[in-house]
């Protein structure tokens, strides 16, 4: 056999041997990554189960009926104090709105083209001014209150808005109690056939 014949048949059989190593590399990558695909490991190597203690820190909601609600109580004399230090600068004298929204006021205003939204107007559960004060106020310092001011600040509010007696006290068992004006206004949509259409309004509202 010729050198250039022996260097021919050389030069196949490197080119089969390479084909042969690249095609069963292709195929093991493949089925490796099928495998992860179709099998995803047990845990990323990061992160932790909450404990009870931080899923308690984060449990905070309120409900309607008062479920969540903590110990403790407030007047509305307490709330005016607390509401002149803590609230004024942004919603204004007695809530009636400054750079931040207004929380008072708005009565008979929300069948108008420009309704007023506070919590006397619009609002309908007494429950959830304690659960956003406690939950985002003052915005600075959210979740900073005692419940001892977050009630008297929710007593302060719902008294501006005419909604219980100067003599109010407000604790887990009186807030639920306390009636909201717009609360027939808000439905439970159970279904599809209970749900109002309508286009949310996003400008000049």
């Amino acid at each position: 056999m010729s050198t250039h014949n022996r260097l021919t048949q050389w030069l196949a059989i490197g080119v089969v041997a390479t084909t042969a190593v690249v095609s069963g590399s292709a195929l093991a990558q493949s089925s490796s990554t099928s495998r992860t695909a179709q099998t995803p490991p047990a845990h990323y190597g990061f992160g932790k189960l909450a404990s009870p203690e931080e899923i308690a820190g984060w449990n905070i909601d309120i409900s309607p009926d008062g479920v969540g609600l903590p110990p403790g109580s407030g007047t509305v004399e307490q709330g005016k104090a607390l509401y002149t230090q803590l609230c004024l600068a942004c919603h204004g004298e007695n809530g009636k709105g400054a750079s931040a929204a207004a929380l008072v006021g708005g009565d008979g205003t929300l069948n108008t083209p420009k309704p007023v939204r506070t919590i006397g107007s619009f609002w309908p559960y007494a429950t959830t001014v304690y659960d956003y004060i406690n939950r985002a106020m003052p915005w600075d310092k959210p979740q900073s209150l005692k419940p001892d001011e977050v009630y008297a600040l929710t007593a302060m509010l719902l008294n501006a808005n005419k909604l219980i007696p100067d003599d109010a006290v407000m604790d887990a068992q009186s807030l639920p109690k306390v009636r909201m004006p717009n609360q027939k206004n808000f439905k439970a949509a159970k279904n599809k056939e209970n749900m109002i259409p309508g286009v949310r309004c996003m400008k000049g509202c």
